[in-house]
This record gives structure tokens, sequence and C-alpha cells, in this order.
């Protein structure tokens, strides 16, 4: 299937590495420009370096820190210089620390809304009216399954990452009709150094060994194992893609049938 997106200008948040990482790839390999961004431009000038290898789309990076309240106008730059505008948006940001709704901080809370949930409406406001007047744009957000099924021990992202949800709906009946799309895409259990972090943690909580808690949770899962990060980036150059034009307001999970709601 022919995505569409040769030629196609993408700014794709956090990533350096993960999801983001795989994300930015994914749609350098059906052609598209990406500008990659992150803390680490070590990481992101060797990425961007091997993504340009492949001769297959192009690359380029911006340093930024989302919990930074200057961000949106850095990135909004960095477009202008890099891209020239943006036919797609991926928000996508870090993860906040594990624990528990009783031991959510006031402080914890501001650090995490402004780089979880203030960065990404702040940013895709200032770039949208771009996409309107061109008449072609695509907006995924990555979120959490913890957005319909709460995930124990993640009560910050669990809060934080819902407020997207209510956002990116009322966003999406609000530009569907100049040809801009928005969406919710939500990993499970994907194979990532956060992965890794969580698991470690729980393992940590329980007193029980780390491939004990890691065996389990794969168990968990119908798929039986842990997805890999093509298969969500995958999924996601798919929701941004021209074929996806029908396809807005919604929530699609990514994690091997993990979720048990409907």
């Amino acid at each position: 299937m022919d995505l569409g997106l040769k030629g196609k200008r993408a700014l794709v948040l956090a990533s350096s590495s993960g999801l983001g990482l795989g994300i930015a790839q994914a749609l350098a390999r059906e052609g598209a420009h990406v500008l990659t961004c992150g803390r680490n431009g070590e990481k992101l000038e060797a990425n961007c370096d091997a993504i340009n290898a492949e001769k297959a789309g192009k690359a380029d990076w911006v340093a930024v820190d989302l919990n930074d309240p200057a961000a949106t106008a850095r990135l909004v730059s960095a477009v202008k210089d890099k891209l020239g505008r943006v036919d797609i948006l991926v928000n996508n940001t870090g993860g906040p620390v594990p624990g528990s709704a009783e031991e959510m901080s006031a402080e914890n809370l501001q650090t995490y809304f402004q780089s979880m949930v203030v960065s990404i409406i702040s940013l895709t406001s200032a770039l949208l009216p771009s996409m309107k007047e061109h008449g072609w744009g695509r907006i995924l957000t990555v979120a959490s399954s913890g957005v319909f099924e709460p995930i124990p021990n993640l009560a910050l992202s669990n809060t934080l990452r819902s407020a997207l949800v209510g956002w990116n709906k009322t966003l999406s009946s609000e530009i569907a009709r100049h040809g801009v799309t928005a969406n919710l895409l939500l990993p499970g259990r994907i194979a990532t150094a956060r992965l890794d972090q969580l698991d470690r943690a729980n393992a940590e909580r329980s007193g029980r060994p780390f491939e004990d808690v890691r065996s389990t949770s794969q168990a968990a899962i119908p798929a039986g194992r842990y997805g890999r990060v093509e298969e969500f980036a995958a999924t996601a150059a798919f929701l941004v893609s021209e074929p996806a034009s029908y396809i807005t307001g919604s929530l699609i999970r990514c994690d091997g049938g993990a979720a048990k709601s409907i």
C-alpha cells in the first residue's frame, strides 16, 4: 500500500529514542522529511545521520526540552527553518515517574502537566493554521492505554494523559472539514527502555525478581509477548497516511489484546 507520505513534512516530538524514534524512522522510510527533537543533541544527530544514510526520506533535528515553557516557540521556529511548514505532527512525550495516587504531589503535577499536556496543546494550536490553510494535515498524539484502563502505580500518567482524550475529540470535530485528522494512539507494553524502567520499578515495589515480573507481565498479554517498536511505528505511519483520511477523533490501541475492555 502506498501511504502517500513521500515529500510530506513531519515533526515528531520526543524522538531521540523509543517510540518517537521508531515513528520518525518509519515516516522517513516512506519518503517523508522528518524533524526530530529531544534533549540530547548528540543522539538526535546520530539518529538523523542513520536515517539519512538509508536515502529514503530525510531527517533533521532540534534540541529542545518540553518542560521549558519556551519550547513551543523554539519548535515553531525550527519548523520554519528546516521544514517550511508541517503536514504531520506526532505529539509524543516521555512518561512521568511511577507512583500511587496518594503519592502525587502538586509539584510533580505542575511539572509534568507542562511537558505532557500544555506543550502538546500549545504546539498543536501553533502549527494547525498551516494545515488548515493547505487542506491537509495529520495530528497524532501518543498517549497510553491507561486512559481507558488505569495502570497500577502510574497515577500521574493515568491522570495527565487522560486530559488529552477530551481535547483530541473536541479538536477532531472542529478541524475535520479542513482535511485535518486528529487521533490518539495508545501503546500497550512495547519493548523500550521506558518499559524496562517500569518493570524494574514494579520488581522493586513487589520484592520480586525482575525476570519474574517481566514473564508474568508478558503472560497476561493475549499475544504472549511485548510489542516491537517497529509494529507500533507502522501503526502510527498508517494513521498519518493518505489512506487514513477518514479516521479521526479515534483512540487506537496497539497492545497485543492486553486491554480487557471492549
